[in-house]
């Protein structure tokens, strides 16, 4: 049976004018790069290489539409581990309220040697740098 750790929500972001939509609501698009940027750092953080791509990024389930002034914060979770790759999920809510604000399933992001190929990473469950130094 796979481990299952617990959703971790560290990255805060506040919701300024410019990340806004027409209707005064965050633009799903920067709401969507911020994930993915986050989700690659994890990635990358945990597979040990700076060489890490974005490959599939599953349905993504918008629950409700921040404001300007909001906090919000995105949560992320490996849940699996293959050869070359890392797939996790993702749950973005509200800072304050907790109130959701969206869920995707699946992120996977494989590992790459330099010169751009799919790369056996070694890893098997989620470490921690402090238990790696």
């Amino acid at each position: 049976m796979e481990k299952q750790t617990e959703m971790k929500f560290h990255t805060r972001r506040w919701v300024k004018p410019e990340d806004l939509n027409p209707n005064n609501t965050l633009f799903g698009g920067s709401l969507l790069k911020w994930i993915d940027e986050e989700a690659v750092i994890y990635a990358i953080i945990q597979l040990e290489n700076p060489h890490v791509v974005t490959k599939l990024i599953s349905e993504i389930n918008f629950i409700s539409a921040p404001k300007q002034g909001d906090i919000i914060e995105m949560g992320l979770r490996a849940t699996h581990f293959g050869t070359t790759s890392i797939t996790m999920e993702c749950e973005v809510r509200n800072k304050l309220t907790r109130e959701p604000i969206l869920t995707i399933a699946r992120l996977v992001f494989v590992n790459l040697d330099k010169d751009g190929k799919p790369f056996a990473h070694g890893k098997t469950e989620v470490t921690y740098v402090k238990d790696r130094l």
